[in-house]
């Protein structure tokens, strides 16, 4: 299976958030770190950090804190 924008689905990408801003900023924050070095983690058949970040939160891999200041 191919993992792209589409793949995992946005709808069940929106079923691990509270919003789409607050997935845009997560996959950001996170693509960020993997451009850093982060470890991966989860297996994707992607070497872009982006679809790698959406697969993650998908997975359940990461997750996010909204503050007065934003998403952590």
């Amino acid at each position: 299976m191919q993992m792209d924008i589409v793949h995992p689905p946005m709808k069940e990408l929106l079923t691990k958030v509270d919003s789409r801003y607050t997935l845009a900023v997560l996959a950001a924050k996170r693509a960020r770190q993997l451009q850093g070095g982060a470890e991966v983690k989860v297996k994707v058949p992607s070497n872009k950090n982006v679809t790698r970040a959406l697969a993650e939160v998908a997975a359940d891999k990461i997750g996010y804190e909204r503050t007065k200041f934003g998403v952590k």
